[in-house]
């Protein structure tokens, strides 16, 4: 199939993309605003620059683009493209080394993250289209919670024996 247009047409279009406030990152920002999580918008201190920095959470977003990261999902067992993700056509060779360098590149910056005792979260464009938005985005609230209860629970690591305890609730026995 060739290009619908011409080569100075396709470079244009190509440049028109940007990697900063993209809409899929815009939606992300503005629901954890309205819902009280503050953020920092690309760190350029820690690797790969996350989308989103979260430190009361150590934790990083990164909002990706199914096409631009290679975006596979899993379907009966098996790595399959998403439907948004299709390899163009046309000088296949670039696209299979550029996407193949940005799925690497993207797994060093997690583990570098790691390593510094970051979480990472990864965010699909096509998991914030309307269908799935809403569970995408209450699952972010909850795993972010989640990570704040468990560090927490590691900072401040205390217990007592709650068995001699007595509640309002409850007669003496």
């Amino acid at each position: 199939m060739a290009d619908n247009h011409s080569a100075s047409q396709r470079h244009n279009n190509m440049a028109a993309i940007h990697s900063k406030d993209t809409k899929p990152e815009m939606i992300v920002r503005k629901w954890l605003w309205n819902r009280g999580f503050r953020y920092r918008l690309t760190h350029r201190r820690l690797p790969g620059k996350p989308d989103l920095v979260l430190r009361k959470y150590r934790t990083c977003i990164f909002v990706n683009g199914c096409f631009w990261h290679g975006h596979m999902v899993e379907e009966n067992g098996n790595p399959v493209a998403c439907r948004f993700f299709k390899m163009p056509k046309t000088n296949q060779t670039f696209w299979q080394n550029k996407i193949s360098r940005n799925q690497e590149r993207d797994k060093e910056v997690q583990l570098k993250l790691a390593q510094m005792g970051w979480h990472c979260i990864t965010i699909w464009e096509c998991e914030l289209k309307p269908a799935r938005r809403e569970a995408t985005l209450l699952s972010l609230e909850y795993t972010l919670n989640h990570i704040l209860l468990e560090d927490f629970k590691r900072l401040h690591p205390y217990s007592f024996d709650d068995s001699n305890l007595s509640f309002a609730a409850e007669t003496e026995r």
